[in-house]
């Protein structure tokens, strides 16, 4: 697969050279072209490595990562977008305290509006740089879970089998209005790796567990509640 990188900062680099390493093609790009090429260099795989704009021509599956930054004002043509499958790994800026205000439209939601040719989704945005140094086997031993959230549900497929053969678990989390969930999650762990020193590992694994042999409790029963 071809795999532009728009942004090749902490995020872009760390799953670009991750997604070199599994045999797919992948372009760099960055404001200016020797950062590009200079990220490319790190790879001991077929990459490349260029401005922004060489970038988004190059991909067919994008990762956007400059947060809550009309592509407008990255590229000199969104037009080079359209069709593509745009990868939104961004969170919100953290406020004094933490103190979020309720998330009205998600970020990755304002991107489809501002490319609206482009099918966008969110993926990759619950976890820090640290968490993708860790080495494949121990991702998948430790059930990883990456959220994708997409109105396109073959562009959700795709992105979750990205994040298969990185070592993530994949979860299915329907159309892009769920988004707004996610970034939520994305300021949760945040405040869980900084607010509360947890550090650039803590991440969340969503596990279903064995069924219970017994309804000692009771079981569900009927209520009011969902």
């Amino acid at each position: 697969m071809k795999i532009g990188i728009i942004g090749s900062g902490n995020m872009g680099r760390s799953l670009g050279l991750l997604w070199a390493e599994q045999g797919h093609e992948v372009f760099f790009g960055a404001r200016t072209a020797e950062k590009g090429q200079s990220v490319a260099a790190l790879a001991k795989h077929r990459t490349q490595g260029g401005t922004n704009d060489e970038a988004a021509a190059f991909g067919d599956v994008l990762l956007y990562s400059a947060r809550g930054v009309d592509p407008a004002e990255v590229l000199k043509s969104i037009a080079v977008l359209k069709g593509k499958i745009l990868i939104d790994p961004n969170n919100w800026a953290i406020p004094e305290g933490f103190a979020y205000e309720p998330i009205a439209i998600s970020l990755a939601e304002t991107l489809a509006k501002q490319v609206p040719e482009v099918i966008v989704v969110k993926a990759f945005n619950t976890m820090a740089q640290e968490v993708f140094e860790i080495p494949k086997a121990e991702l998948q031993k430790q059930q990883v879970s990456v959220f994708v959230a997409s109105d396109d549900v073959t562009a959700r497929q795709t992105v979750m089998q990205l994040a298969t053969e990185i070592g993530f678990n994949p979860i299915d989390s329907g159309v892009l209005r769920n988004a707004r969930m996610l970034e939520g999650l994305g300021d949760f762990i945040r405040f869980i790796i900084i607010g509360q020193q947890q550090g650039g590992y803590a991440t969340i694994s969503v596990n279903v567990l064995p069924e219970a042999s017994s309804s000692r409790l009771g079981g569900r029963q009927a209520s009011n509640l969902l």
